[in-house]
Protein backbone atom coordinates (compact mmCIF):
# COMPACT_ATOMS: atom_id res chain seq x y z
CA UNK A 1 0.00 0.00 0.00
CA UNK A 2 1.01 3.76 -0.48
CA UNK A 3 0.53 6.94 1.31
CA UNK A 4 1.38 10.31 0.81
CA UNK A 5 2.72 12.82 3.58
CA UNK A 6 3.18 16.20 3.75
CA UNK A 7 6.84 16.98 5.13
CA UNK A 8 7.92 20.87 5.91
CA UNK A 9 11.09 22.11 6.36
CA UNK A 10 12.98 20.77 2.95
CA UNK A 11 14.56 23.43 1.40
CA UNK A 12 17.10 21.26 -1.30
CA UNK A 13 17.75 18.27 -2.76
CA UNK A 14 20.22 17.45 0.48
CA UNK A 15 17.41 17.99 2.41
CA UNK A 16 15.12 15.65 -0.22
CA UNK A 17 17.75 12.81 -0.01
CA UNK A 18 18.26 13.14 3.83
CA UNK A 19 14.69 12.51 4.68
CA UNK A 20 14.35 9.62 2.05
CA UNK A 21 17.28 7.66 3.92
CA UNK A 22 15.64 7.81 7.20
CA UNK A 23 12.26 7.07 6.33
CA UNK A 24 13.79 4.71 4.11
CA UNK A 25 15.09 2.92 7.25
CA UNK A 26 11.86 2.29 8.82
CA UNK A 27 11.19 -1.29 9.23
CA UNK A 28 8.09 -2.25 6.58
CA UNK A 29 9.51 0.80 4.44
CA UNK A 30 9.75 -0.43 0.66
CA UNK A 31 10.01 2.73 -1.08
CA UNK A 32 10.01 6.46 -0.87
CA UNK A 33 9.32 8.79 -3.57
CA UNK A 34 9.74 12.12 -2.41
CA UNK A 35 8.09 15.28 -4.40
CA UNK A 36 10.59 18.53 -3.03
CA UNK A 37 8.22 21.44 -4.60
CA UNK A 38 5.22 19.76 -3.33
CA UNK A 39 6.84 19.35 -0.07
CA UNK A 40 5.18 15.39 -0.32
CA UNK A 41 6.12 11.76 0.16
CA UNK A 42 4.53 8.67 -1.41
CA UNK A 43 5.41 5.87 0.94
CA UNK A 44 4.76 2.42 -0.27
CA UNK A 45 5.12 -0.04 2.82
CA UNK A 46 4.02 -4.21 3.20
CA UNK A 47 1.78 -3.27 5.81
CA UNK A 48 -0.02 -0.20 7.20
CA UNK A 49 2.91 1.99 9.55
CA UNK A 50 1.56 4.25 12.09
CA UNK A 51 2.40 8.21 11.57
CA UNK A 52 3.66 8.14 14.78
CA UNK A 53 6.38 5.37 13.93
CA UNK A 54 7.29 7.61 10.36
CA UNK A 55 7.58 10.72 12.53
CA UNK A 56 10.14 9.54 15.11
CA UNK A 57 12.07 7.97 12.17
CA UNK A 58 12.64 12.01 11.68
CA UNK A 59 13.01 12.83 15.39
CA UNK A 60 16.14 14.22 15.70
CA UNK A 61 16.17 16.36 12.60
CA UNK A 62 13.51 18.81 14.01
CA UNK A 63 13.33 20.88 11.49
CA UNK A 64 11.81 18.25 9.26
CA UNK A 65 7.87 17.77 10.10
CA UNK A 66 5.66 14.84 8.77
CA UNK A 67 2.17 14.55 8.61
CA UNK A 68 -1.45 13.09 6.82
CA UNK A 69 -2.15 14.47 3.57
CA UNK A 70 -5.85 14.35 4.35
CA UNK A 71 -6.81 13.84 0.66
CA UNK A 72 -4.46 10.93 0.18
CA UNK A 73 -6.08 9.29 3.45
CA UNK A 74 -9.60 9.44 2.43
CA UNK A 75 -8.17 7.97 -0.86
CA UNK A 76 -6.15 5.30 0.45
CA UNK A 77 -9.67 4.52 2.50
CA UNK A 78 -11.86 3.87 -0.56
CA UNK A 79 -8.64 1.41 -1.85
CA UNK A 80 -9.16 -0.45 0.91
CA UNK A 81 -12.65 -0.23 0.22
CA UNK A 82 -12.52 -1.41 -3.12
CA UNK A 83 -10.30 -4.17 -2.76
CA UNK A 84 -13.74 -6.05 -1.13
CA UNK A 85 -15.71 -5.49 -3.73
CA UNK A 86 -15.43 -8.40 -6.96
CA UNK A 87 -13.67 -7.55 -9.52
CA UNK A 88 -16.61 -7.04 -11.77
CA UNK A 89 -18.49 -4.58 -9.70
CA UNK A 90 -14.91 -2.59 -9.54
CA UNK A 91 -14.47 -2.17 -13.33
CA UNK A 92 -18.16 -2.26 -14.15
CA UNK A 93 -17.99 1.26 -15.24
CA UNK A 94 -15.31 1.38 -17.61
CA UNK A 95 -16.54 -1.74 -18.91
CA UNK A 96 -19.78 0.05 -19.81
CA UNK A 97 -18.14 2.89 -21.16
CA UNK A 98 -16.00 0.76 -23.51
CA UNK A 99 -19.51 -1.36 -24.14
CA UNK A 100 -21.00 1.75 -25.21
CA UNK A 101 -17.99 3.40 -27.60
CA UNK A 102 -17.55 -0.30 -29.02
CA UNK A 103 -20.97 -0.35 -29.85
CA UNK A 104 -20.82 3.11 -31.82
CA UNK A 105 -17.56 2.42 -33.38
CA UNK A 106 -19.22 -1.09 -35.08
CA UNK A 107 -21.92 0.78 -36.39
CA UNK A 108 -19.92 3.74 -37.80
CA UNK A 109 -17.36 1.25 -39.31
CA UNK A 110 -20.80 -0.45 -41.13
CA UNK A 111 -21.09 0.91 -44.41
CA UNK A 112 -23.25 -0.20 -47.94
CA UNK A 113 -20.44 -2.01 -49.54
CA UNK A 114 -18.82 -3.62 -46.33
CA UNK A 115 -17.61 -3.10 -43.30
CA UNK A 116 -14.88 -0.17 -42.97
CA UNK A 117 -12.41 -1.19 -39.73
CA UNK A 118 -10.16 2.02 -40.15
CA UNK A 119 -13.21 4.46 -39.97
CA UNK A 120 -14.41 2.21 -36.90
CA UNK A 121 -11.43 2.28 -35.20
CA UNK A 122 -11.07 6.14 -35.84
CA UNK A 123 -14.58 6.46 -33.96
CA UNK A 124 -13.32 4.41 -31.30
CA UNK A 125 -10.37 6.16 -30.71
CA UNK A 126 -12.18 9.53 -30.67
CA UNK A 127 -15.17 8.47 -28.22
CA UNK A 128 -12.01 7.02 -25.99
CA UNK A 129 -10.41 10.36 -26.08
CA UNK A 130 -13.84 12.68 -25.89
CA UNK A 131 -14.99 10.28 -22.91
CA UNK A 132 -12.28 9.65 -21.04
CA UNK A 133 -11.12 13.74 -20.89
CA UNK A 134 -14.24 14.27 -19.99
CA UNK A 135 -14.05 12.60 -16.54
CA UNK A 136 -10.69 14.19 -15.98
CA UNK A 137 -11.79 17.37 -16.45
CA UNK A 138 -14.63 17.05 -14.21
CA UNK A 139 -12.19 17.29 -11.18
CA UNK A 140 -9.18 18.32 -13.45
CA UNK A 141 -6.85 19.02 -9.96
CA UNK A 142 -8.04 15.58 -8.45
CA UNK A 143 -6.76 14.24 -11.72
CA UNK A 144 -3.68 15.94 -11.71
CA UNK A 145 -3.23 14.84 -8.45
CA UNK A 146 -3.89 11.16 -8.64
CA UNK A 147 -1.82 11.36 -11.97
CA UNK A 148 0.93 12.78 -10.22
CA UNK A 149 1.53 9.59 -7.93
CA UNK A 150 2.11 7.35 -10.93
CA UNK A 151 2.76 9.00 -13.89
CA UNK A 152 6.93 10.14 -14.93
CA UNK A 153 6.40 12.92 -16.77
CA UNK A 154 4.00 14.23 -14.10
CA UNK A 155 5.76 12.97 -11.01
CA UNK A 156 8.17 15.33 -12.16
CA UNK A 157 6.38 18.01 -13.92
CA UNK A 158 2.91 18.47 -11.82
CA UNK A 159 1.18 20.51 -14.70
CA UNK A 160 1.38 17.70 -17.03
CA UNK A 161 -1.41 16.41 -15.81
CA UNK A 162 -3.37 19.26 -16.27
CA UNK A 163 -2.26 19.64 -19.54
CA UNK A 164 -2.73 16.00 -20.20
CA UNK A 165 -6.50 16.47 -20.12
CA UNK A 166 -6.63 18.89 -22.36
CA UNK A 167 -4.35 17.13 -24.91
CA UNK A 168 -6.77 13.87 -24.25
CA UNK A 169 -9.86 16.17 -25.32
CA UNK A 170 -7.55 17.67 -28.40
CA UNK A 171 -6.90 13.99 -29.58
CA UNK A 172 -10.52 13.02 -29.27
CA UNK A 173 -12.13 16.39 -31.70
CA UNK A 174 -8.92 15.35 -33.88
CA UNK A 175 -10.04 11.75 -34.49
CA UNK A 176 -13.61 12.71 -34.82
CA UNK A 177 -13.03 15.77 -37.21
CA UNK A 178 -10.28 12.96 -39.16
CA UNK A 179 -7.82 15.68 -39.74
CA UNK A 180 -4.19 15.53 -40.18
CA UNK A 181 -4.52 11.56 -39.35
CA UNK A 182 -0.79 10.79 -39.68
CA UNK A 183 0.40 13.62 -37.21
CA UNK A 184 -2.57 12.67 -34.52
CA UNK A 185 -1.42 8.90 -34.75
CA UNK A 186 1.90 9.76 -34.26
CA UNK A 187 0.96 12.08 -30.95
CA UNK A 188 -1.66 9.47 -29.81
CA UNK A 189 1.43 6.89 -29.90
CA UNK A 190 4.20 8.62 -28.24
CA UNK A 191 2.05 10.28 -25.53
CA UNK A 192 -0.05 7.19 -24.59
CA UNK A 193 3.06 5.11 -24.53
CA UNK A 194 4.98 7.58 -22.10
CA UNK A 195 1.70 6.92 -20.23
CA UNK A 196 1.56 3.35 -20.13
CA UNK A 197 5.09 3.29 -18.53
CA UNK A 198 4.67 4.74 -15.26
CA UNK A 199 1.01 2.66 -15.24
CA UNK A 200 3.37 -0.58 -15.95
CA UNK A 201 6.13 0.46 -12.85
CA UNK A 202 3.19 0.67 -10.51
CA UNK A 203 0.94 -2.46 -11.12
CA UNK A 204 4.67 -4.76 -11.47
CA UNK A 205 5.90 -3.14 -7.94
CA UNK A 206 2.24 -3.96 -6.73
CA UNK A 207 1.69 -0.70 -5.29
CA UNK A 208 -1.68 0.22 -4.26
CA UNK A 209 -2.61 3.21 -6.04
CA UNK A 210 -5.85 5.02 -7.54
CA UNK A 211 -5.61 4.74 -11.20
CA UNK A 212 -6.47 8.44 -12.95
CA UNK A 213 -8.25 7.11 -16.15
CA UNK A 214 -11.69 8.44 -15.35
CA UNK A 215 -10.46 11.68 -13.33
CA UNK A 216 -11.10 11.47 -10.07
CA UNK A 217 -14.66 10.40 -10.64
CA UNK A 218 -14.21 6.66 -9.97
CA UNK A 219 -12.88 4.96 -7.96
CA UNK A 220 -10.95 2.31 -9.56
CA UNK A 221 -7.46 0.63 -8.98
CA UNK A 222 -4.50 0.54 -11.16
CA UNK A 223 -4.45 -2.75 -12.69
CA UNK A 224 -3.97 -5.02 -15.50
CA UNK A 225 -7.15 -3.14 -17.08
CA UNK A 226 -5.53 -0.06 -17.33
CA UNK A 227 -2.38 -1.51 -19.23
CA UNK A 228 -5.19 -2.48 -21.36
CA UNK A 229 -6.64 1.11 -22.13
CA UNK A 230 -3.14 2.53 -22.80
CA UNK A 231 -1.99 -0.92 -25.20
CA UNK A 232 -5.17 -0.42 -27.11
CA UNK A 233 -4.70 2.82 -28.16
CA UNK A 234 -0.97 2.40 -28.93
CA UNK A 235 -1.91 -0.80 -31.00
CA UNK A 236 -4.36 0.63 -32.66
CA UNK A 237 -2.34 4.43 -33.51
CA UNK A 238 0.44 2.30 -34.47
CA UNK A 239 -1.63 -0.02 -37.03
CA UNK A 240 -2.92 3.33 -38.33
CA UNK A 241 0.69 4.88 -38.98
CA UNK A 242 2.01 1.32 -40.95
CA UNK A 243 -1.44 1.73 -42.97
CA UNK A 244 -0.86 6.04 -43.90
CA UNK A 245 2.99 5.08 -44.63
Amino acid sequence: MTHTYQITGMTCSGCQHKVETLLSQVKGVQNVDISLAEGTADITMAQHIPTSTLQDALKDYPKYQLSEAQHTHTMSMDMEDTENRTWLATYKPILLIFGYILTIAIIAGYMEHGFMTMTAMRVFMSGFFLTFSFFKLLNLQGFADSYSMYDIVAKRFRAWGYIYAFIELGLGLAFALDVQPFAVNAVTFVVMTVSLIGVLQSVLNKRKIQCACLGAVFNLPMSTVTIVEDALMIIMSAVTLAIIL
